[in-house]
């Protein structure tokens, strides 16, 4: 497992090299990325006239992408760490379906998040969110991203639209009700992100190595599908 620590690495090309790593590459790939700057992302079946405020998105900027994978919407700034796993299923033993591996990234976190459940495909500390997480699966390889709020600004929540589509547990609870933050249990990005890497150092004898193995893949033939969409 190689295990890639990026630093303001925009969102976008993170999601460029991650579908250059799934489709143009055969190994296995962690990924983390924190101080990216402020953007919407959603999954790619969203349709933005039901997840976003759009004039408020217009009028003040916002980039909003699609990336490749489903899932739902996100509001991401400097505070949001990001953690990607892409993987061989015959390599970790973990059939390319959407249960199991939401599973075994449970087991995964487990140790780095005190009182920590994964519960209707969110990451959850008792009742609040504090993580999303969206899959693409192909034969016998699959990706699993997530975006962990080490904080957030509440006022960018209010570009977002309540989903129709929402966890049961959630209810009818805005995004400030419904969501929690790490920056409760690592004061310090810098600590969670240590945290994660010593995890998948211990879990998955990950090896860090340097952004210009992950890169060369970005000039392989392969499909690309995230995008800015323009509103």
């Amino acid at each position: 497992m190689k295990l890639l620590c990026l630093d303001k690495v925009p969102i976008f090309k993170q999601l460029q090299i991650e579908e250059a790593l799934l489709r143009a590459d055969k190994g296995n790939w962690c990924l983390i990325n924190t101080g990216s700057s402020d953007a919407i992302v959603m999954g790619i079946s969203g349709k933005p006239e039901t997840l976003l405020n759009i004039n408020r998105v217009k009028r003040d900027r916002i980039p909003v992408i699609r990336r490749f994978s489903g899932g739902g919407t996100v509001y991401i700034d400097p505070k949001t760490v990001f953690v990607t796993v892409i993987a061989n299923s015959e390599d970790l033993d973990i059939p390319a379906q959407p249960k199991p591996i939401l599973e075994w990234s449970e087991k995964l976190y487990k140790p780095v998040f005190q009182g920590f459940e994964a519960k209707e495909n969110d990451y959850v500390i008792g009742e609040r969110k504090f993580g999303g997480n969206a899959q693409y699966i192909q034969k016998g390889r699959w990706l699993h991203h997530t975006s962990l709020l080490w904080d957030f600004t509440p006022l960018n929540m209010e570009y977002l639209l309540l989903p129709e589509k929402r966890p049961h547990y959630r209810l009818d609870r805005s995004h400030t009700d419904f969501l929690c933050t790490l920056k409760e249990h690592y004061t310090d990005k810098t600590r969670l992100v240590h945290a994660l890497k010593k995890r998948f150092k211990e879990m998955l004898k990950a090896e860090e190595v340097p952004l210009a193995a992950a890169e060369a893949c970005l000039n392989l033939p392969h499909r690309k599908v995230s995008t800015f969409l323009d509103l």
